[in-house]
């Protein structure tokens, strides 16, 4: 789910300490990754594990980490967030989130793969408007393939 709003505070950070950032990945809270190839996805299926979700206000509300290994942003509420990854991880329990390693997903804007200390000015006011799938092309860059708009106005 793309966080457009926090693209100006952490754009130049991201390019710095978060790989995506280089190869295409927007500011974004991930709903299931890995997913499925490309020729294996059924969009409409994508769309109607989505119909039941409203947009919604957050915001991005305090700086964290997980152990020393990533710095990242954590919504607030996350619950709508935890609710979206856990219908799309059951509707597709072949590809569980971070292919099982994990066994509560936090959800996040990852900011880089350190234990960084930096001055963001908080909260970040964000809308949830969309979810989009983004595929990894033959060069290594990522591309939308689609946006799932969700409904109502937030």
């Amino acid at each position: 789910m793309p966080v457009p709003e926090a693209e100006p505070a952490v754009s130049k950070l991201r390019l710095e300490h978060d790989p995506a950032a280089r190869l295409g990945v927007p500011a974004h809270i991930t709903i299931l990754f890995p997913f499925a190839p490309s020729d294996a996805v059924d969009e409409p299926s994508v769309a109607d594990v989505l119909t039941p979700f409203r947009a919604f206000r957050f915001e991005l509300a305090s700086l964290e980490h997980f152990d020393d290994d990533v710095t990242y942003l954590a919504p607030r509420p996350a619950q709508p967030f935890s609710d979206l990854i856990d219908a799309v991880a059951a509707h597709w329990p072949e590809y569980p989130p971070y292919e099982g390693t994990i066994d509560t997903v936090v959800p996040h804007v990852t900011l880089g793969y350190a234990h960084l200390e930096v001055s963001i000015e908080l909260p970040i006011a964000c809308v949830a408007r969309e979810v989009v799938l983004i595929e990894e092309d033959d060069d290594g860059r990522w591309r939308t393939r689609r946006r799932f708009t969700l409904q109502g106005v937030a």
